[in-house]
């Protein structure tokens, strides 16, 4: 086995981790910098409390909609987690400024979409609301940031790689790292995405439209034009944060560039970067090889597994749940074995997303990292129809 290379380029290409942490999806690619209302921001999906509906939210980066773009939530479904069988596309369209048409099969929804209650569809299957809103997703940016910088140190100052490519940290950069990522600039920490209001898309449809093949869901985001697939979303940092990681510049275009022109059924030409992100974070906290789904052997392919988890990007729900709580509640209970009919899984605006995330991809918990921000700075509902916040007047 030959050991992991660290070059002057992997160094600087480990720092830029925080640099695409600044939300979920955000300007991420030359394509989507060229029109920011073709870059999908965040998805959200997640059940309602009355059993009958799924929720969804599509922030936009861009503070309106194309009316060259078709923006489009595709719903996978089966029996179980990993295997769809069956799969319908909620589309809309925005021919002119403040109207909406939006389609599920021969169910649509035309006309003006911003207020507060939605535009309903002509047979009543779904209902849907665009315009400005503000964006959930919180993350202390500039301590991620500095969190990777300390690691980034360590390793040029000769921190031991392993031939997987995991890092292994003292305790003192360990804690340095900790530190750093709970905080902004030595002081409490801050949300760099505080107050932004991105155009969003938010329907709520009725379970029996979207889930054809059975009650597990599998959602992700896409944006197109006439000629291709520009972008795509589905799980927070994904498709931002585990690609080109430790590539140059030009790679990490290239390679995005690919990932947003996919689908999810392509992912596995994905898995190898994903391995190297992965190797990354296992180190954060001093160990090697207990990160979720980790070998804990000493092996080139440790991270396989969870890469090939990941590269299948999509957001998982059990629509059969009513109780929405986890990030990952799905994949983590079929791991385990467990029936996953406790928790819908999916992404509600509520969810603390990106400290899970890197959780499980420190040490195999949903609770280890902390970014020191727990909620976003506006009200947001998980029960309540358009579900984020208005723009502050």
């Amino acid at each position: 086995m030959r050991p992991f290379l660290w070059t002057t380029a992997a160094f600087a290409g480990f720092a830029l981790l925080a640099g695409h942490a600044a939300a979920s999806d955000h300007l991420d690619t030359p394509s989507v910098i060229a029109d920011a209302r073709a870059d999908v921001g965040d998805l959200y999906a997640w059940t309602a409390p009355d059993g009958r509906h799924l929720n969804l939210v599509m922030p936009i980066v861009g503070h309106g909609f194309s009316d060259r773009l078709t923006y489009a939530f595709h719903i996978d479904s089966g029996r179980r987690f990993g295997a769809t069988t069956a799969s319908v596309t909620l589309t809309c369209r925005f021919p002119s400024p403040g109207q909406a048409d939006c389609r599920l099969g021969k169910d649509v929804a035309q006309g003006a979409a911003m207020a507060s209650e939605g535009l309903r569809s002509r047979h009543g299957q779904f209902r849907v609301f665009a315009g400005l809103r503000d964006d959930p997703f919180f993350n202390n940016v500039r301590g991620t940031r500095a969190a990777y910088d300390v690691a980034a140190d360590a390793l040029k100052a000769g921190a031991p790689v392993d031939v997987a490519g995991c890092p292994t940290f003292d305790t003192a950069t360990v804690a340095a790292i900790r530190h750093e990522w709970r905080h902004t600039k030595g002081g409490p920490p801050q949300n760099l995405l505080a107050g932004w209001t991105p155009a969003s898309i938010v329907v709520q449809v009725e379970l029996k439209a979207v889930a054809k093949g059975g009650p597990i869901l599998a959602v992700w985001a896409s944006t197109t034009s006439n000629q291709r697939q520009i972008d795509r979303a589905a799980r927070p940092l994904t498709g931002n944060a585990l690609l080109g990681t430790i590539a140059s510049d030009a790679e990490q275009d290239r390679m995005k560039e690919a990932y947003n022109a996919a689908t999810p059924a392509d992912g596995e030409q994905f898995v190898a970067e994903i391995e190297k992100s992965l190797a990354l974070y296992d180190g954060f906290d001093g160990q090697c090889g207990n990160q979720l789904l980790a070998s804990p052997k000493v092996e080139t392919h440790r991270y396989l597994a969870l890469a090939r988890l990941l590269a299948d990007d999509r957001q998982w729900v059990n629509s059969g749940s009513r109780i929405c709580t986890q990030l990952f509640a799905i994949e983590m209970a079929a791991l385990a074995g467990r029936p996953t009919g406790g928790d819908c899984g999916g992404r509600a605006p509520s969810y603390s997303a990106v400290n899970v995330y890197r959780s499980l991809l420190v040490d195999g918990t949903n609770t280890s990292i902390d970014d020191g921000l727990s909620h976003d700075e506006q009200p947001v509902s998980d029960t309540a129809f358009p579900f984020l916040s208005p723009p502050k007047s």
